[in-house]
């Protein structure tokens, strides 16, 4: 949110913690999901490109995914309406959820960022010139993640989604959509293991207020 867009982890070094995620690229350079073991970047024109193992993140979240519990998703006609019928089968909000759903959407809404240089402005302000796009009558998978309201400013609190289609030439991170019928699976955590960076940017930033009201209007 302050704009610490350089971090130290290569995809070669995320891979060891997940083979499943979402986040972005260094210089926040558009954004990343990960799927079956493969990293991609979906950069500001719209475009999806696989990312080389030397790529670098200044944010990832990931996990191994098993999807221990499925089942199949009925019509659903707004993203709001996929988080209540998720939420009505998941478990406790105090735990965190990892979420895979793959479909036929109707339509797809999505944006991306462009690549930031120095010196980098805060993320509420890059996100106001950010790209968006729409696809309708599309197949593919939406991976995500469900995270408890107490990791408020650490993570994206509730429900946070990327989006691939299944041809590899769309995604983005999601802001809405509307399924015709899909297949989901999602399974539970309860060990959160964060990896800090070590560079003067972030050691003397000051991490001690959270705008949360920026944030949502970022996600939103």
């Amino acid at each position: 949110m302050q704009g610490i867009y350089d971090g130290p982890a290569t995809f070669d070094e995320v891979a060891k913690h997940g083979d499943f995620g979402i986040g972005t690229v260094n210089h926040l350079d558009g954004e990343m999901i990960g799927l079956k073991g493969k990293f991609y970047q979906i950069t500001s024109d719209g475009s999806v490109h696989r990312l080389p193992p030397t790529a670098k993140t200044s944010f990832a979240t990931v996990c191994f995914f098993k999807g221990t519990q499925a089942c199949g998703v009925p019509e659903l006609r707004s993203f709001s309406a996929l988080q209540r019928w998720l939420d009505s089968r998941m478990g406790s909000v105090n735990d965190f959820w990892a979420v895979r759903i793959d479909g036929y959407f109707s339509m797809v809404r999505a944006r991306s960022i462009s690549r930031q240089r120095p010196p980098y402005r805060p993320l509420a302000e890059v996100a106001r010139t950010e790209s968006i796009f729409q696809a309708r009558n599309v197949k593919g998978t939406l991976v995500g993640f469900r995270c408890p309201p107490y990791v408020r400013g650490l993570n994206v609190v509730r429900y946070h989604f990327h989006f691939l289609s299944e041809d590899e030439s769309f995604g983005g991170h999601v802001l809405g959509c509307r399924i015709r019928e899909g297949k989901a699976g999602w399974q539970v955590h309860r060990t959160f293991h964060m990896v800090l960076p070590d560079d003067p940017k972030f050691r003397h930033a000051d991490l001690s207020v959270h705008d949360e009201e920026a944030l949502g209007s970022v996600e939103r």
